[in-house]
């Protein structure tokens, strides 16, 4: 066969180093790609969001079929377009997508179909928002309702914080459209993780969990970014946690789908936090996570283009996972998430890991920095700490760092981030 992945980030290369391991495949697109995915993909130059040049290289290129990796095609129904053109995609609809698409959506399907969740209200009005907020007390989380790059999210500690988030949504529209709502929720304590299944209408096929830190930096502090690393599997999570989260989190999601006329065929992710009272929902994507997917399909066994047929087809994929542990660290350019060069040569990454590449472009001097996470350097371990160890050792510190760092904690916290 041969495939399409759409994308160009560290999850799309991910995706692409296990599908180039399959038998199955003839010839395997990246469209756009990243230079630094050239080694396992031909990389097309077509946008993510030019659906109608996608669907004329998938006819032209007998492409078998597509997988989408970003959020942002999903919301402008490239899998709709895809299907009516007659080309096989695994990927959600437009409507299926809102669960990531609108944060107030997923609290409602959440609210209506029972799943456990954080309290919360949304909002268009400031004042009705900040009245919400004296009402509940700090802390208090504020979210943008649309996609915001994995960003939109501030924990107030303060009630002045939790307006100043307010303002900045409502009023100064720092995340444009994607803020012209807000929801404010409960702030949940505990541990979280993620878990991401493959899905196709009410079947539900989970992968093994794993914690991302989203803070930019050491000790889960800092701004909130779209992750500086990750790990898999997650020794507190026990399958008991897994097989409850699977059962009244993500089979209700999916039944509610299909029940709102929104059957959801493609990755739906899980950000979950555990509670005292057990598991529960702070977020869904309609895709593949970034940077979990980095560490969680390298301890699949399984053929990913295979699983992707199985769950089209209507078959059980028959998940197998190796029993070791997976660890990644995000390089990030310097100033990330706020403002940052670009055109940085990229530092040497020595040892046995292997490199997924995000924001890198060619220059005469080798790939240099095009984005705020540049890469990402992983390793499996028959432990966490092995794994982790392997990673640092294959990277510069970063005192002798020209332009980047990176977190240095990466596995070694005993809690997760809490958003």
């Amino acid at each position: 066969m041969n495939v399409l992945v759409i994308g160009r980030g560290g999850r799309e290369h991910s995706i692409a180093m296990k599908l180039a391991e399959s038998r199955l495949i003839d010839k395997l697109f990246v469209a756009p790609g990243n230079v630094g995915m050239e080694k396992h993909a031909t990389c097309v130059p077509i946008e993510e969001t030019e659906t109608t040049k996608l669907i004329d290289f998938a006819k032209e290129a007998d492409i078998s079929i597509t997988i989408v990796g970003p959020e942002n095609p999903l919301l402008t129904g490239i899998a709709n377009q895809f299907q009516e053109a007659g080309l096989r995609i695994f990927a959600p609809t437009q409507e299926a997508a809102l669960i990531e698409g609108s944060k107030t959506f997923a609290k409602e399907l959440m609210r209506k179909y029972d799943i456990p969740t954080a309290r919360y209200d949304s909002f268009t009005d400031p004042v009705a928002a900040k009245e919400y907020v004296v009402q509940q007390g700090a802390p208090i989380v504020i979210k943008a309702d649309g996609l915001a790059a994995g960003k939109g999210v501030v924990v107030a500690n303060t009630t002045e914080e939790a307006f100043q988030a307010i303002d900045d949504m409502l009023v100064s529209k720092t995340f444009s459209d994607a803020g012209s709502k807000v929801v404010v929720e409960e702030f949940l304590a505990g541990d979280e993780f993620s878990l991401m299944a493959f899905v196709d209408g009410e079947r539900v096929f989970p992968m093994i969990p794993a914690r991302d830190h989203k803070r930019a930096f050491n000790h889960d502090e800092g701004p909130n970014t779209g992750g500086m690393g990750a790990y898999a599997p997650v020794p507190d999570v026990t399958n008991e946690m897994i097989d409850y989260a699977t059962k009244e989190i993500l089979q209700k999601a999916t039944a509610g789908l299909v029940t709102e006329g929104r059957s959801f065929t493609g990755i739906l992710y899980a950000g979950l936090i555990m509670t005292e009272a057990g598991p529960k929902v702070i977020e869904f994507n309609a895709r593949f996570g970034d940077p979990e997917t980095q560490v969680v399909l390298p301890l699949m066994k399984n053929d990913l283009l295979q699983v992707v047929v199985d769950i089209l087809d209507g078959n059980d994929p028959e998940l197998e996972w190796e029993q070791r542990a997976c660890l990644g660290v995000v390089l990030a350019s310097e100033g990330y998430p706020g403002s940052y060069k670009k055109g940085v040569p990229l530092p040497k990454i020595g040892g046995s890991s292997y490199v997924v590449y995000a924001g890198v472009t060619p220059s005469a001097f080798g790939l240099t920095s095009n984005g705020g996470r540049v890469l990402l350097v992983g390793s499996k371990g028959d432990s966490l700490d092995e794994a982790g160890q392997l990673v640092y050792e294959s990277l510069p510190s970063n005192t002798e760092l020209e332009g980047f760092f990176y977190r240095t904690d990466i596995g070694k916290m005993k809690e997760g981030a809490h958003l």
